[in-house]
C-alpha cells in the first residue's frame, strides 16, 4: 500500500495527508524474457520440435496449413504491451487484464490502434491494467509459444510487475502487481495461449475470469475442466457462426456437469458466472473486439465485473494477501 504521510503546507497551517500527484495514462511496449517468443521448445499437441524447418541456419516453423513462418520474422518478437489508465489505484482492489490477440496481429497497428484494447480498459472505468505479448507477427499462426509451458503465466505476471510498477510511477508497488487476480481475454486464435495458460500456467484461482471472443476452436477439455474446478471465477464466450458448433459443444460439456450456463450478457457478472453468447450474423470476427454483443465489449465485460460486489471482495482479499506478505 502507498503510505500517506502528513506534511504542513505552511508555518501555521494544519496537518492533512499528501495527495498523489495527477497521473496521466500510459502506455508502452516492453521486452520480456517470459514473454511467447522467442520459443525454442516442442509444441505439446505433437512433442515434435516447434521449429520443424530449416534452411541453412535459419529456423521456421511449418503451421497446420502447410505455411512456413520463419523464427526471426515471425516468433522473434518478445514484447509485451502493457496499459495503465490514469485513474488507477495501486491502493484499491485491481485486476491485471492479460489479453491473447488472433491471428495476422501485431501489438501496435492492431491491438492498440485498431482493436482498441488499451483504450476499452481506460473506458471501463474498472481499477485494471493491461498486458497483452506478442504472439506470431502478423502470421495465420496461433501457437503459444512459452505459453505452452507449465507456470509459464505465472514468470509472465512477475516478471511484469516491476515494468508495471515504474510505468505506474511506484517501484514499491511491484509486490501487489506481482500478486493482483487476472482476467484472460483471448480473441480468435488467442485460445491456445488462453486454454494452456488455464490448464498448466500457475497462478490457479488468481485467475478470476475468462473472456473468448469468438475464439471456441479448440481444446474444448481444457475450458470445461477450467469452469468446473474454478466456481469463484466467471467464463464468458461470445461466438459467431464460425465458431458457433464448438460454443455449443462446450455448452453440453459444461451442463452436463450440473453446472448452469446463461445466454444473456444482462447483469453483472458474479463468481461462478458462466456466459455464452451469440452475436448476430451481421457481426463480423475481424470487428469482433470492437463490435460483439455491444461495441466495445471489453469494456464492458469489466464493468459488469466492477459491479459484481463478489467478485469485488475477491479482488480485494488478494490485494490485501499481497500486501501483508
Amino acid at each position: 500500500m502507498i503510505p500517506t504521510q502528513p506534511y504542513r503546507v505552511a508555518s501555521l497551517a494544519p496537518i492533512v495527508p499528501y495527495q498523489r500527484a495527477a497521473r496521466e495514462e500510459q502506455t508502452t511496449l516492453v521486452s520480456l524474457k517470459s514473454s511467447a517468443f522467442p520459443y525454442f521448445g516442442n509444441n505439446p499437441r505433437t512433442d515434435a520440435p516447434f521449429l520443424n524447418v530449416s534452411d541453412g541456419e535459419r529456423k521456421g516453423h511449418r503451421s497446420y496449413s502447410g505455411r512456413v513462418y520463419w523464427q526471426d520474422q515471425t516468433f522473434n518478437d518478445s514484447r509485451v504491451l502493457m496499459h495503465v489508465p490514469e485513474n488507477f489505484d495501486i491502493r484499491k482492489p485491481g485486476v491485471i487484464v492479460v489479453f491473447f490477440h488472433g491471428n495476422g496481429a501485431t501489438l501496435e497497428r492492431d491491438v492498440r490502434d485498431r482493436q482498441l484494447v488499451p483504450q476499452q480498459i481506460s473506458d471501463s472505468g474498472a481499477n485494471a491494467v493491461l498486458l497483452a505479448p506478442q504472439l506470431a507477427v502478423d502470421a495465420a499462426d496461433s501457437s503459444a509459444g512459452k505459453f505452452w509451458q507449465p507456470g509459464a503465466l505465472k514468470r509472465f505476471i512477475n516478471e511484469s510487475a516491476d515494468h508495471l510498477a515504474k510505468l505506474y510511477g511506484d517501484p514499491s508497488s511491484a509486490r501487489t502487481f506481482a500478486n493482483m487476480p487476472v482476467i484472460i481475454v483471448g480473441y480468435s486464435g488467442g485460445f491456445v495461449p488462453t486454454a494452456y495458460s488455464l490448464e498448466v500456467g500457475g497462478l490457479g484461482n488468481r485467475v478470476r475470469g475468462v473472456v473468448l471472443l469468438d475464439a471456441v476452436y479448440g481444446e474444448l477439455d481444457k475450458f470445461a475442466s477450467w469452469i468446473a474446478n474454478n466456481r469463484s471465477g466467471f467464463f464468458v464466450s461470445a461466438y459467431t457462426r464460425y465458431t458457433q458448433h464448438h460454443d455449443r459443444e462446450l455448452i453440453e460439456m459444461i451442463r452436463d456437469k450440473g453446472i448452469s450456463v446463461s445466454e444473456s450478457m444482462d447483469g453483472p457478472l458474479h463468481p461462478g458466472s458462466v456466459v455464452f453468447v451469440k452475436t448476430p450474423d451481421g457481426v463480423t470476427h475481424r470487428d469482433y473486439v470492437t463490435h460483439a454483443w455491444a461495441d466495445k465489449p471489453l469494456r464492458d465485460v469489466l464493468v459488469k465485473m466492477a459491479s459484481a460486489p463478489a467478485l469485488t471482495r475477491l479482488a480485494a482479499s488478494s490485494a490485501d494477501r499481497a500486501i501483508s506478505r
